[in-house]
Formats: structure tokens, sequence, C-alpha cells
């Protein structure tokens, strides 16, 4: 039987990925973090390779499973999380597959550390994941502020059902609420210290890689510059933050958009160790100080839509 050691085939399979031209930015940023992915799949049960993984030999039927999932993702550009069903989320690892995006928001490496220095976690009792897709923001909220019960609201009843997968095996049934709502449609009069949102901002004339087609894309894209959801949540966030509560939200490359029509607005923009960008923290108390313009905003994306 013929097998080759992991180091030579994570070495060949960068090169082929950095030939083939894909596009990253579905939780990995380079050919070698995909092809490291890929090859952790089919050789062990966790999200890339470590040093103690080089010097395994691959079998001629794990070449097979994973010469298959090359293919796919050359030719059909399928990104490698739903190629493998998996994806890790603040080192928790998410089932994933076409029913939502997959999970690579920067706010995890705020959530990790519960938000320090702005948020007292001992203080925090409700979080709301508002469009929670596979349901992560909300699972990782549920395990940092251990005291909190976390409300997860999303729109597609199938992303619902992938997030309801993730809560089951999580074990997070008494702690993680799934709720279909409309942004804060279905929470009624709902109360919480935090709101953390990761909604659609992408533009809707830009021109994306073939991966992301993949995703679906009421998930994407949101108007011409990327706030029709965005600047309701603003709006939304201070009717359902408790005094003291903070909301935060990524609008990523929507940033500057926002900036132009809400200049006034005194949000924290988070800079990011392992990169990314378009984060802001507001506190309840700072949206009050723009609140008329807020409303007036969010009024007209709803009479747009």
């Amino acid at each position: 039987m013929n097998s080759r050691r992991v180091e030579l085939v994570l070495s060949e399979l960068e090169n082929c990925f950095e030939q083939a031209e894909l596009a990253y930015g579905h939780g990995m940023s380079s050919a070698l973090d995909e092809a490291a992915h890929l090859i952790a799949f089919v050789i062990s049960d966790e999200p890339t390779l470590t040093e103690r993984h080089m010097g395994l030999e691959i079998t001629e039927k794990q070449q097979h499973k994973l010469d298959e999932l090359v293919t796919q993702r050359i030719n059909l550009r399928r990104p490698a999380a739903y190629l493998t069903g998996w994806a890790w989320f603040a080192g928790v690892p998410f089932e994933v597959d076409r029913r939502a995006i997959i999970p690579r928001s920067p706010i995890a490496e705020l959530l990790v550390d519960g938000f320090a220095p702005w948020v007292e976690a001992d203080q925090v009792t409700s979080i709301l994941d508002m469009c929670a897709g596979t349901g992560c923001i909300a699972m990782v909220a549920a395990m940092v502020f251990a005291d909190a019960q976390v409300d997860a609201a999303e729109l597609s009843p199938k992303a619902l059902e992938l997030a309801l997968q993730n809560r089951t095996r999580l074990g997070l049934q008494e702690r993680v609420r799934l709720v279909e709502s409309d942004l804060y449609s279905a929470l009624k009069n709902g109360q919480y210290d935090l709101i953390i949102s990761n909604p659609p901002y992408v533009p809707a004339l830009r021109q994306m890689p073939a991966e992301y087609g993949h995703e679906p894309a009421m998930a994407l894209f949101a108007g011409d510059d990327g706030l029709d959801l965005a600047l309701p949540i603003l709006a939304g966030a201070i009717d359902h933050l408790r005094p003291g509560g903070w909301l935060v939200l990524e609008v990523g490359e929507a940033q500057q958009a926002l900036m132009d029509v809400l200049p006034e607005l005194p949000a924290i923009w988070m800079e990011f160790e392992w990169g990314g960008e378009g984060v802001m923290m507001i506190s309840r108390s700072d949206l009050q100080t723009c609140e008329s313009r807020l409303r007036s905003l969010a009024s007209q994306r709803a009479l747009h839509d």
C-alpha cells in the first residue's frame, strides 16, 4: 500500500491551491491554512495540523478521500468548511452547511475575553445574538457568560435548524433560546445587558469571489451601502438594551458608509490582534445621544424595503 508523509502532502497541496488562485476568507486566510484544514479533517478530528501530525503517513484510502475534497475545492470553488462540514469559532467546533454562512467573525477575539474592559461579565444576565446563523456567537456567549440566558434571533428557518443541531450537540438547550425573528420583531419587550450582532453588510452590487456564491445571499447582502440591517439594529438596541447595556455590531466593509451617514455616532471601533475590521461597541447611553437620527434612518430603510 502506498503512503506519504503529511509534511510532503501539505506542501504539495499548498502549491496546488496557490496555482488554482482560490479565494479565502471563510475562517482561513491562505492556501496553507486550507490545505492544513482539509488534511486534518481526513486524518484526525482536529481543526488543523500540528507539529505532531507532520511525520504521520497518509494512507492510500485517506489520500483518495483528500483528492475528492481537493477536486471540489478547486473545480466547484466550495469553501473548505462546507466540504468538511465543520468550522471553529473561538476554539469551539460548529457544524456548518449551506443553510448558514460559515462562522468567521473577528467578534470571537473580543467574546472570549468577555468584551473586557467595557463589559463586566458578572453583571451580564441576558444576551441577544442578532442574526444568529449557525448560532456560534450565541453558543460561545453562553459559555463565556456563565450566568446569562441567551436569545439567538434569526430570520431563516433553515439556519435555525442548523443552530438547533449545534445547540443540542453542545448541550446548551437550557441556556440558549432560538427565536425566528425579523430583527427585533418577535422579541417583543425583551431586555438585554448585551446585544451582539454580525448581520449581513455586503453592498448589493459588490462582486464576490465564486466561493461566496455557495453561502445564502440573504446572509451576506444588505442594500446598496450594506447598512439595511445595521441601521435598524442600532436604533432597536435603544429599546432592547437595559441601562448600562452594550451593543457589539459588526459592519465590516460598510464601516465608512456608516460613519458617513452617522458621523456623530460615538462608537468605539475595535482593533484586532488576529485580523478583522468594522466591529464597533457602543453603550445604550451613547446610542441615546443619536436617537432621533438613528430612528429616522432606520425608518427610511423600512420604507425602502
